[in-house]
Order: C-alpha cells, then sequence, then structure tokens
C-alpha cells in the first residue's frame, strides 16, 4: 500500500498541497482528476520522491520513504513528453535503465525483448524515437519504466500531448496491459471520461484539497459535492438543484412537478440528441436525448415542453456528504 499522510507542500507563496492524505492498494489502478493546477501533479512527484513535502509523509508497505531519493523508491515514470533519448534506438531507450544498474546482457536483452513485444514494438527496435508515432513514442516510455521491474508505476497526463483518437487506443491498451501485469499504476489526469474509463479508483483533487475519492460509479453516482459533480461529467440546474443532463424527463403535456421551456434548439449528435431549452424565468437548460426519444417527442424549436428533474424539488441530486477537506481513502 502506498499512503500519502497530511502532505503540505508549497512553491514560494502558492500552497498546492494543504494536509492531503490518500491511501492507494496494491494493484490498483488509481486516477489523481483535477484541473490544471490543483495539485495532482504535485502529489504524484511527492510520492515518486521527485518533490520534499513542507510536511506529512509518505509510506510505501508501512516504510517511511518521505526523504528517501526517487531512485531508490522502485518506481517507474512516465511523462507526457516521453523524454526519449534522441539519439539511441527504441532498444537501447528501453534497455537504458538495465544498463544503468548493471544487469547481465543476458538477462538484459531478454527483458527487453519481452517488453518490446508486450507493447507491440518489437518490430521496430531499430528505429529512433523520430521514426516512431506518437503513441508509439509513449509505449516505448512504458515499456523503459517496467523495464528495471518497479513496485509502482506512475503516469503524468501520459495521453496529454497525443490527438484524440490515439488516446483513446492507449487508453484501452494500458487498462489491458495493467491486468496482465497487476502493478500499482497511478496516473495524473484531466480528462473525466479518461479517469471513468480505465480507473479502479479516482481521487479528485482541487486547489490543494481531496474533494473525494472511490470508485467511478459511486463518484458518478453519488458525488460528494457540486465541484465533483460537474467535474464527473455534464451537468444542468433545474429545479434549484444540479441534475445529469440525461436524467431530466421530457415531455410535452404538463405536469405538476415540471417547469415549463421553451425549446430553443435541438443538436443532432449521432446517438443522441442535445435538448437546448430555456425556462420562464430565463433560465438555460440542457437536456440529453436519445435519437428514439427526440423522435418520439416530435418537437422543434419554439415549442413548449414540461422538464422534469430527477429528484423532488429541493432534494440534493444524488449527492453525499464531503469528506474532511483534504482526507480521502480510496
Amino acid at each position: 500500500m502506498i499512503e500519502a499522510r497530511n502532505i503540505s507542500k508549497s512553491f514560494g507563496d502558492f500552497r498546492a498541497l494543504t494536509e492531503v492524505s490518500v491511501s492507494i492498494e496494491p494493484g490498483r489502478l488509481t486516477a489523481l482528476l483535477g484541473p490544471s493546477g490543483g495539485g495532482k501533479s504535485t502529489l504524484l512527484r511527492v510520492i515518486a520522491g521527485l518533490e520534499v513535502p513542507d510536511s506529512g509523509e509518505v509510506r510505501v508497505e508501512g516504510r517511511d520513504v518521505t526523504r528517501v531519493p526517487a531512485r531508490k523508491r522502485r518506481i517507474g515514470f512516465v511523462f507526457q513528453h516521453y523524454a526519449a533519448f534522441t539519439h539511441m534506438t527504441v532498444w537501447d531507450n528501453v534497455a537504458f535503465g538495465l544498463k544503468i544498474a548493471r544487469t547481465p546482457r543476458d538477462q538484459a536483452r531478454q527483458r527487453v525483448t519481452e517488453l518490446l513485444d508486450l507493447v507491440h514494438l518489437d518490430g521496430l527496435a531499430r528505429r529512433y524515437p523520430a521514426e516512431l508515432s506518437g503513441g508509439q513514442r509513449q509505449r516505448m516510455a512504458l515499456a523503459r519504466a517496467l523495464a528495471t521491474a518497479p513496485g509502482v508505476l506512475l503516469l503524468d497526463e501520459p495521453f496529454g500531448a497525443l490527438d484524440a483518437k490515439v488516446r483513446q487506443e492507449l487508453r484501452g491498451w494500458l487498462r489491458r496491459l495493467h491486468d496482465d501485469m497487476h502493478i500499482t499504476t497511478i496516473f495524473v489526469t484531466h480528462d473525466q471520461e479518461e479517469a471513468m474509463e480505465i480507473a479502479d479508483e479516482i481521487v479528485v483533487i482541487n486547489h490543494g484539497q481531496v474533494e473525494q475519492a472511490g470508485p467511478p460509479d459511486q463518484l458518478y453516482d453519488h458525488p460528494a459535492n457540486e465541484f465533483v459533480m460537474g467535474f464527473l461529467g455534464p451537468v444542468t440546474r433545474l429545479g434549484g438543484e444540479l441534475v445529469r443532463p440525461h436524467d431530466i424527463d421530457v415531455s410535452t403535456g404538463r405536469h405538476p412537478a415540471a417547469s415549463e421551456a421553451i425549446v430553443e434548439r435541438l443538436v443532432s449528435l449521432g446517438f443522441t440528441t442535445r435538448l437546448e431549452a430555456t425556462l420562464a424565468d430565463g433560465q438555460p437548460v440542457t437536456v440529453q436525448l436519445t435519437r428514439a426519444q427526440a423522435a418520439e417527442l416530435d418537437i422543434g424549436t419554439g415549442d413548449i415542453v414540461f422538464l422534469r428533474p430527477p429528484h423532488p424539488a429541493g432534494a440534493a441530486a444524488g449527492l453525499v456528504p464531503a469528506s474532511r477537506p483534504g482526507s480521502a481513502r480510496p
């Protein structure tokens, strides 16, 4: 288990982390999710040993490693911009850590061969980083991080520099790789879809504090507060509460619990249709419908519709009491 206990860290006058506590279970894939500048990368660097906290401690399997150098923590790193040795081939990049560790040549050759096969680069071993695509370079970086058999793999926005299609492909690939290797993995992202898709646990960090931690479904269905709800998917406001656009019931007939609205726009998005409407008080509302629902309603711009939230008026939209600020246990 990896534990960060009451971690605080400042850079000059900027407070990056305030009394942050998280626990990472062995063999899990955990996402640190939050907006830019929220503190997630700083927490990752503290866990890695690249930053020393002003206060608090980091423990790995019960051992205090707060001031243990990064090179002695058996941790593999992958960053957004690869940090590849451009003058070395793919093979030499992956073998670099083994060479530094003075691994016997035959053992190193076997390890590199296995890793290149694992990341599907076995046919590109003699190429240089400049001859690879972005996705291939990132897979090379992962192989290099895994070469010395680290106990923990840390990824800081690993797919941030890639286009949407490649990001999508690598998400699935990383999840399959993790399932095969069962290595404890922590990755930083600001992309909620990425975190929801591949993480076992999500820790939401904002303004240097933990807002909530838990499995993706728990955070989505029972957010601790409006920030978590808004960060983990689309939201809109109806009847004084924050709700998911796909949870709103739309009808053309009046209902006592419904709010009257006028349709401003209908946008077809493939399988779904986005309905943009305005309430009587001028407040805009967005509703997500399936194509079948939109066809059944048979409405258009200027029509009157009636919108009902998924919860009784005044009820919290699935919110759960927030944990103590700065503390969470996934």
